[in-house]
């Protein structure tokens, strides 16, 4: 329902969490608070893993995230007795990108992808190093012959993990034999940063770059950075709207919120963000205008219906 009279709402909702999240939160937040002047409202966007220790800490309402949680976060949430729902709010995709020059890289598979960015390519200073490891999983290893310099999002990066995951890297480094605590991570001499905006600079510097972002932000650069194809094994499709709606780009995956339960429960006024932000045209709105890629309509309904279940 709508909690009769919004106008007397008041209260305060703190969120955290991914920073590729919080676009859409910060907007759906703005949107809110013109209807509901008592209510105050902070976005943070430190990365995933960290908004979810805050959140399983108890110290949050809403944690952003641009992928599930994961076993021992949800282990740490159980012994802080934080129960939660998650909630599918958008689709992204991880855009691995290059200099605007270099155009003898229009795609790369994921077996590319491990050589060039995988734990098993530290010490790789040109692109033509990583060919024999390319050639050795399956990627096409056509690699130009010159300086290699990639920029990517760091540990903390949702972003990051979903990176590894999607494009195979913990799978193959896994079949392969790697270091157990180098199995779900890059190479360990890349350069890491936590903006966005730094890693889209430094694809615009030199021909060497290399590196990926969320969708949306590549989107942003527009002609300052080249997108690169991948080759998931059904060839190379590029990032877009429409790849990314239909699953067919390799690296598409699901934003989400997850909302404390209990305090969804006691203030009235976080119930009622939720609310608003899962209203489909609004969302739908605000995540096209933040240059993600709305979810199916028969997923949000289902979305919706699980946060009313909770909340009733």
């Amino acid at each position: 329902g709508d909690g009769g009279n919004t106008d007397e709402l008041s209260g305060t909702i703190l969120v955290s969490g991914s920073s590729t999240v919080q676009p859409i939160t910060s907007l759906v937040a703005e949107l809110f608070r013109e209807e509901n002047r008592g209510v105050a409202i902070t976005v943070d966007g430190p990365g995933t893993g960290d908004g979810f220790e805050l959140f399983c800490a108890g110290q949050i309402d809403v944690s952003d995230a641009s992928r599930s949680i994961d076993e021992e976060e949800a282990a740490a949430c159980d012994a802080e007795g934080v129960e939660y729902l998650e909630l599918e709010v958008a689709l992204d995709g991880v855009t691995v990108m290059t200099n605007p020059d270099n155009g003898d890289v229009p795609c790369l598979s994921t077996g590319d992808l491990y050589a060039l960015f995988g734990p098993e390519s530290t010490g790789f200073d040109t692109w033509s190093d990583a060919a024999g490891l390319a050639a050795d999983v399956g990627g096409s290893g056509d690699f130009p012959d010159r300086s290699l310099e990639i920029t990517a999002p760091g540990e903390e990066s949702g972003t990051y993990d979903a990176f590894i995951e999607l494009a195979g890297i913990s799978d193959l480094a896994e079949e392969r034999g790697v270091p157990e605590d180098e199995i779900e991570s890059l190479r360990a001499d890349y350069q890491s940063s936590p903006d966005d905006n730094v890693i889209i600079q430094a694809m615009e510097t030199s021909p060497a770059a290399l590196g990926f972002v969320g969708y949306a932000f590549a989107q942003s650069a527009g002609k300052q950075v080249k997108e690169i194809a991948i080759d998931g094994g059904e060839g190379c499709v590029a990032p877009e709207t429409v790849t990314i709606a239909d699953g067919t780009y390799p690296l598409s995956r699901s934003l989400y919120i997850y909302v404390n339960t209990a305090k969804a429960t006691e203030n009235a006024a976080l119930a009622a963000f939720v609310d608003h932000y899962l209203t489909s045209d609004g969302l739908n709105m605000v995540v096209e205008r933040s240059g993600y890629v709305p979810i199916p309509a028969e997923r949000q309904e289902a979305v919706r219906s699980t946060w009313e279940a909770a909340v009733a």
